[in-house]
């Protein structure tokens, strides 16, 4: 007896000791929680040197002076200029003007050197004084013109004028021939008029004499 009494009591404590395990639907499953976004790494950022740089073999600074006016797609550009200049004096004179100017002082070094290519004697001062004789060519041919056309209004003028002088005179020619024609036709109607009070006297006359023959 004492021994069954034993036996149940140590069955209680097991049984009262191990944890009860819930059943998955006594309680709501909870959704697992969002992964945070990974990172996407940058992409390389690869920073082509100049036009300059790459012609001159050196490493293209961040705040090259060069690098805003001697793209890396136009060589030639920078080569022209560094043939005639060189490098030292294109980036000293761009340090002494302001960066408004820079752009149209580095067209103008580009423009002249290429003249000074072409024409190593006069440069850009050969195209200047041609560019100046065909101005002074077009200028004279515009006087020209302007002179023929002054003188062909002249003789338009001229010309109306001639005609309406031609109108007026023929307009006064014609109104004297008018009044002949118009006394001509007065005078003809008179006279038939006294032709025909004459046949009327001369026949009264005869009617008169006829009596006195009889």
């Amino acid at each position: 007896m004492e021994c069954s009494n034993e036996t149940m009591n140590t069955n209680y404590t097991t049984t009262s000791s191990t944890p009860l395990s819930q059943s998955p639907s006594s309680s709501p499953s909870s959704p697992p929680p969002p992964l945070p976004p990974t990172p996407t790494p940058n992409p390389p950022v690869v920073i082509s040197p100049c036009a300059a740089c790459k012609i001159l073999r050196r490493r293209c600074a961040e705040k090259c002076v060069l690098a805003p006016y001697f793209p890396p797609t136009e060589p030639a550009k920078f080569t022209i200029a560094h043939r005639v200049f060189g490098a030292s004096n294109i980036i000293k004179f761009l340090q002494e003007l302001p960066e408004s100017q820079r752009a149209d002082a580095v067209s103008s070094m580009v423009y002249e050197a290429s003249a000074r290519i072409r024409d190593p004697v006069y440069g850009c001062a050969g195209a200047i004084c041609h560019l100046q004789k065909q101005v002074n060519e077009l200028q004279a041919q515009l006087a020209k013109a302007q002179a023929e056309l002054v003188n062909m209004q002249c003789q338009q003028a001229n010309l109306v004028a001639l005609i309406c002088m031609e109108m007026t005179q023929s307009n006064d020619q014609g109104s004297p021939q008018q009044s002949l024609d118009h006394n001509f036709i007065t005078s003809s109607h008179g006279s038939n008029q006294g032709n025909i009070s004459f046949l009327d006297d001369t026949t009264t006359l005869g009617s008169l004499w006829e009596p006195l023959w009889t």
